[in-house]
């Protein structure tokens, strides 16, 4: 049982170091909402999400309230929308339609994001999945608060290229039909591998079939809580590593309990069953609430620095123990996130030269999903857009890990300028890209076999 002591004694991590819970996110099952008619699909989509939803703001904003736990946002995940429009959606046009009904539901029950405009594509597409792919750059464009993902593969089914190659192009038109908001539509789109099915953290989140008819996940944020207890380590000398491991997985613990309890509040109010908990640490814009701070803390002068990917994997590796420990639900993506625009300190790596998009890619085969929230320049051929998404891909699927890429082509500016995304999304200096192509390696129709070791049955 979790006491209101053990909220007590995270006062300081909330108050001093940026504590809180990242999202409350309810998972929502839309199987049920299917037609073979487009206007009542739409209007069981809407009916379902307003009604089961309708609380979900209120409850996570009492709890805030009653336990002065920091809850920033209140989301919603969905079934993959291509399971559920399959036959009622026949051209592009119809898929914007049922992303302004996603986008309306969610403007009604007042949430921040609503997850699942997404298709699992990792072995092959139907006719309705490409269409939905097609769709993305129109649906970004049209709707506020949408966001959208496809997984590629998985180290079961292996590489689906021609989705690859496609979705490089989609990333791109995203980018132009977006361009007057600094390409903001690709801050809500993801390529996945190995997509989880109980994530609550935008922009990968959908809801699982394997899941219940709805559930409650909440995922919980907090760098600055453990950067500030590394310091506090090591503030009569260097501490050794056993020292360095049990303080983080120590820190873990606690913040993982936070969450529980809000988890466990809010499934109760809700009357909805608990999911899981993501412990991953998520960094924001604020100072102190970075990721890569606490990889300086470890011992690198700036992230990108040689050690960084040890200190990283070290720093994933406890985050995940201490938070076993706290919960016997945890999921997710739990570990440390690395976007680029949401960490101050990754931002200041990239202006003092220390990290690069191949560290960066190096880095996520032992974090949290992958290369994450990075500005390109605008001008960057499809087909490397691709290339890149094929090498994490192939990072996810060999190791068996979730890997992503959110990446963000920004029509008019090059390496050298910056944008401002605001808020949560930050700020991001444009990096520069292998300026040497891959278009007849990703032009390559089929896909990429799965590896040996996924025989396992």
């Amino acid at each position: 049982m979790i006491n209101i002591q053990e909220v007590f004694e995270t006062n300081q991590m909330i108050e001093r170091e940026n504590l809180d819970v990242r999202t409350i996110t309810m998972g929502i099952n839309l199987l049920d909402c299917a037609d073979s008619d487009l206007q009542k699909t739409c209007d069981n989509i809407y009916r379902k999400i307003t009604t089961l939803a309708k609380d979900l703001v209120k409850v996570g904003e009492d709890i805030a309230h009653e336990f002065a736990i920091p809850i920033v946002n209140k989301r919603i995940s969905i079934t993959p929308i291509s399971l559920v429009c399959g036959a009622c959606c026949h051209t592009t046009d119809d898929y914007v339609m049922v992303a302004r009904t996603l986008d309306d539901a969610a403007k009604k029950v007042g949430i921040n994001f609503l997850g699942g405009f997404s298709a699992l594509v990792g072995k092959g597409m139907t006719k309705s999945e490409e269409l939905l792919i097609q769709s993305i750059p129109y649906c970004l464009a049209a709707t506020e608060r949408i966001c959208s993902s496809i997984c590629v593969g998985s180290t079961k089914t292996g590489i689906n290229m021609d989705a690859v190659r496609m979705m490089g192009d989609i990333i791109l038109q995203t980018a132009e039909l977006t361009k007057e908001k600094d390409s903001l539509g690709c801050a809500k789109l993801v390529v996945l591998c190995n997509a989880p099915d109980e994530n609550p953290f935008m922009a990968g989140a959908f809801h699982g079939v394997t899941e219940s008819d709805a559930i409650i996940n909440v995922g919980v944020s907090g760098p600055g809580v453990v950067h500030a207890a590394l310091k506090q380590m090591d503030s009569d000398g260097i501490a050794d590593f056993e020292t360095l491991c049990e303080t983080i997985k120590k820190t873990a613990f606690k913040i993982t309990r936070v969450g529980q309890l809000v988890a466990q509040e809010a499934a109760q109010r809700l009357n909805i069953p608990f999911g899981i908990i993501d412990l991953s640490l998520a960094p924001t814009p604020a100072i102190g609430d970075s990721v890569a701070d606490i990889l300086k803390v470890i011992g690198v002068d700036y992230a990108g620095a040689p050690g960084t990917t040890a200190a990283l994997a070290l720093l994933n590796d406890q985050v995940k123990k201490g938070g076993i420990m706290a919960s016997s639900y945890v999921g997710g993506l739990s570990g440390a996130f690395i976007p680029v625009s949401e960490d101050m300190g990754m931002v200041e790596a990239v202006e003092k030269g220390a990290l690069s998009i191949d560290k960066l890619e190096a880095m996520t085969c032992v974090c949290s999903v992958g290369l994450d929230m990075i500005a390109i320049p605008g001008d960057t051929p499809a087909t490397t857009i691709s290339g890149i998404i094929a090498d994490e891909s192939a990072i996810g699927m060999i190791n068996q890990k979730t890997t992503a890429v959110r990446i963000l082509p920004i029509i008019g500016k090059g390496v050298g300028e910056d944008i401002n995304l605001g808020g949560l999304l930050g700020k991001a200096p444009i990096m520069p890209v292998n300026k040497y192509g891959c278009s007849r390696f990703v032009n390559r129709t089929g896909r990429i076999p799965a590896p040996v070791h996924s025989f396992k049955n």
